[in-house]
């Protein structure tokens, strides 16, 4: 069987948000386990990004509002057939939760870390190209030098108020996957286009591909409509070419 290739594309700003926000919780994790100065240091560059959208906007509210929302779709599921009552009362128990963790999170969400005169001094250098280093924040550097276990203690501590956020949006995202069945469509000449019912809006695109055909999937589109181009990459750095082949893949319309 050929392993796919997914592309993911949000239609609303609201998944394109959470989107953002679960790539840089994953690439915090994996950072956090690095022992290098500078896997430390990429941690940190990724929690500044983090702090930087809860700076600008409501995140709390709007993952209340999402987790209520899936809480009323999924009850709405417990009378029909051949849904499984045992396990629907697992996931509800699960949004249950996710919601009062964040119901308890008192104020806005990872303000005591930008509080921090080392997390303000990062953060004002961090934009400048190599503005951290040693000299203009022998703070940061110091940091940096101190023991593993005192560092990854710190790291813990500042990425704690993000963990109920990161539980609803892999909760929220997770359902949005997996609610519709993925279609076979074709994309004649390397291209696919397709109008979309404004009654029920759609929050995600999914395509998928052979990870062996030597294209990408370039997809634009809004509540109305969305097109699929399936690009070429250049060989010699100039712009990719659309495919001319027609291309068969996998389409998930999702809404949950």
């Amino acid at each position: 069987m050929n392993t796919l290739t997914i592309y993911e594309f949000p239609l609303n700003e609201r998944i394109r948000v959470f989107m953002r926000l679960e790539q840089l919780f994953q690439q915090l994790s994996h950072f956090m386990l690095g022992a290098s100065v500078f896997d430390k240091r990429a941690a940190i560059s990724v929690l500044l990004d983090i702090l930087t959208i809860f700076s600008r906007s409501d995140l709390k509210s709007e993952l209340l509002k999402e987790l209520d929302r899936h809480t009323k779709v999924l009850n709405q599921l417990a009378n029909s057939q051949g849904v499984d009552g045992e396990k629907l009362q697992e996931i509800l128990a699960e949004v249950s939760q996710a919601s009062r963790s964040l119901y308890s999170a008192n104020g806005k969400i990872g303000i005591s870390v930008m509080e921090s005169d080392l997390f303000q001094s990062i953060s004002q250098r961090n934009s400048i190209p190599g503005g951290s280093c040693s000299f203009d924040l022998p703070a940061f550097h110091y940091w940096l030098e101190q023991d593993e276990a005192e560092q990854q203690k710190d790291l813990e501590r500042w990425t704690q108020p993000f963990v109920a956020i990161r539980v609803a949006i892999d909760l929220i995202l997770g359902f949005i996957r997996q609610s519709h069945v993925p279609t076979q469509e074709v994309a004649k000449a390397g291209f696919f286009q397709l109008a979309l019912d404004k009654s029920h809006p759609v929050q995600l695109l999914r395509v998928g591909i052979a990870a062996a055909m030597p294209c990408f999937a370039e997809i634009s589109g809004g509540k109305h409509r969305f097109s699929i181009r399936f690009m070429k990459p250049s060989t010699d750095e100039n712009r990719p070419n659309q495919i001319l082949d027609d291309i068969d893949f996998q389409l998930t319309r999702c809404m949950f």
